[in-house]
């Protein structure tokens, strides 16, 4: 396995740290470790830096790679400190191929790198994403003294410099510092990290899940071909993984967001569809219904970075669908088991409850009103929230196109419920262009916020069977809001109120409003274009 030796700095009298290096190949019959089977751990990735350095890593995203900061070192033996940005010598990814003579997977160059500040780690963004590879999971909890980790990598053998396939050895955890794990190896037991799998995953192996819990940085490396006869300790240190998933997720989903034609976005709900609701850690997701009537859930971010909102994307429907039939969605909570779902109104009149909604699809369909139901083929808007007292199901705030406003309480399997009118028809209400449910007052219920057609917002705060309680006006008429086609609120960068609002422009540009309040919206944070 790959690595180097220790720096003093793990423990008093270790040697100075050295290059992780490349020499002349030679046949592979032996390794320090075992050979991994074909098509085993292939998010392992190995990494030819400048042809003077060999490292390893692993695939943690389809267009990411987590490896080692000190392969990237000018003198690794002086550290791990890197600086961002373009690698100063052309990088060299191959990823997917146990067997590196086998024209699996794929091979990428890798353009740019992101430093940690506080260990030996750094993810490597690749030129271009990976596909047919399954990136691996990160483990969420430290791997505690006495257990096995099972340690991957490229790196030199017994007898060969260069090795021509993936080796592995279970390793048993010795230690744990807040970045570091120290190791020992279990099995086999002359395994050893060396030159070359710098960088390479350190995995947690349970039943059929495998988790990256640490990267090879540091090793005695006795028995690896290269260091002196009189080496035989074979422990190694490891970087700490488990709790760079908030730091990880604001790289990785850079470029979530940017691949959708965002002008072509004409449906909008957020929702606790994939976990995190009240207490939890992951912000609210998005699911868009686009203008060919495929589906995407773009799953909510576990930090609280407002630029990079979502974690992770998943098509729930392909292009030509059912749903390109639905005029109206909203998410929110009718059981009461913490994971949202969804209402839809058809353009025949149907309405439709989606009991829940997850990144495997839509479940629990019910269907609420029947198609051609009167009056549901005039309701223009339609929103969800907390309108009521009732904590376990959430209520129904309908703007129909006669300007008349309607609250349906306690939506269920049986239907919408009673309803209460909020407002009779009008002319003011036939211009509500967008609304949402939303926290952004901290009243006992949501608030309503809407887009008028004029480009004025406005939040009416804690909406009721009472009616509406004031209002704040967060836009003026002829504001930018004019050309904003989509609105929707969530709490899409922290678990708090107030919430966020994003809006979809008429260009196809993306924005999100952190915490708006009655002071109105705040510093525009873009998200696209």
């Amino acid at each position: 396995m790959s690595g180097r030796h220790p720096r003093t700095a793990w423990i008093t009298g270790l040697l100075t740290a050295v290059a992780a290096g490349v020499m002349p190949a030679a046949p592979a019959h032996a390794v320090v470790g075992e050979d991994a089977k074909d098509g085993t751990y292939a998010f392992t990735a190995k990494l030819d830096i400048g042809g003077k350095r060999s490292c390893s890593g692993a695939l943690v995203d389809d267009q990411w790679v987590l490896t080692a900061a000190s392969c990237f070192a000018d003198d690794p033996g002086q550290g791990f400190k890197i600086a961002a940005g373009a690698p100063k010598l052309k990088t060299t990814v191959t990823v997917g191929r146990t067997n590196l003579t086998a024209s699996t997977g794929a091979v990428v160059e890798g353009v740019e790198l992101v430093p940690r500040t506080d260990r030996d780690a750094v993810m490597v963004r690749l030129a271009k994403p990976v596909t047919g590879v399954a990136p691996v999971a990160l483990a969420s909890t430290a791997p505690a003294q006495g257990e096995e980790l099972r340690v991957a990598g490229y790196g030199r053998t017994r007898d060969t410099w260069v090795p021509d396939r993936l080796h592995t050895g279970t390793f048993t955890v010795d230690s744990t510092t807040g970045t570091t794990l120290g190791l020992s190896p279990k099995s086999p037991a002359e395994a050893a990290v060396c030159k070359g799998d710098t960088g390479g995953p350190a995995l947690r192996v349970k039943d059929d899940r495998v988790e990256l819990a640490g990267v090879n940085s540091l090793s005695w490396q006795g028995g690896c071909l290269g260091t002196d006869a009189s080496e035989t300790r074979r422990g190694a240190v490891d970087t700490r993984v488990d709790d760079l998933s908030d730091w990880m997720q604001q790289f990785t989903a850079r470029d979530l967001l940017p691949k959708a034609k965002w002008a072509n976005a004409d449906l909008l709900a957020t929702g606790y569809f994939t976990g995190g609701s009240a207490g939890g850690k992951r912000h609210m997701d998005l699911i868009v219904r686009w203008s060919d009537g495929s589906v995407t859930l773009y799953q909510g971010a576990d930090h609280d970075n407002p630029k990079y909102p979502f974690s992770a994307e998943y098509k729930l429907a392909a292009a030509g669908s059912v749903w390109k039939h639905a005029r109206t969605m909203s998410g929110g909570s009718f059981t009461g088991s913490g994971s949202d779902g969804l209402v839809v109104r058809w353009v025949d009149g149907e309405l439709t409850e989606y009991t829940h909604v997850d990144a495997k699809g839509f479940h629990g369909e019910k269907t609420l009103r029947p198609a051609k139901s009167k009056p549901w083929e005039s309701a223009k808007l339609v929103t969800v929230g907390r309108y009521t007292a009732n904590a376990l199901r959430d209520d129904l705030i309908v703007v129909w196109d006669s300007g008349k406003v309607s609250l349906y309480s306690d939506i269920d399997t049986n239907g919408v419920g009673k309803e209460t009118e909020l407002t009779k028809a009008n002319s003011t209400w036939t211009h509500a262009e967008q609304i949402s449910a939303g926290s952004f007052t901290g009243k006992g219920t949501n608030d309503l916020l809407v887009r008028w057609s004029d480009g004025e917002g406005t939040i009416y705060p804690g909406v009721d069977a009472a009616g509406f309680h004031g209002e704040i006006k967060i836009r003026e008429p002829k504001s930018a809001w004019t050309k904003a086609d989509l609105v929707t609120a969530g709490a899409f960068g922290a678990n708090t109120v107030p919430n966020d609002i994003i809006v979809r422009w008429e260009s196809g540009s993306l924005s999100l409003y952190p915490g708006v309040d009655k002071a109105g919206t705040h510093a525009e944070v873009k998200l696209v274009g």
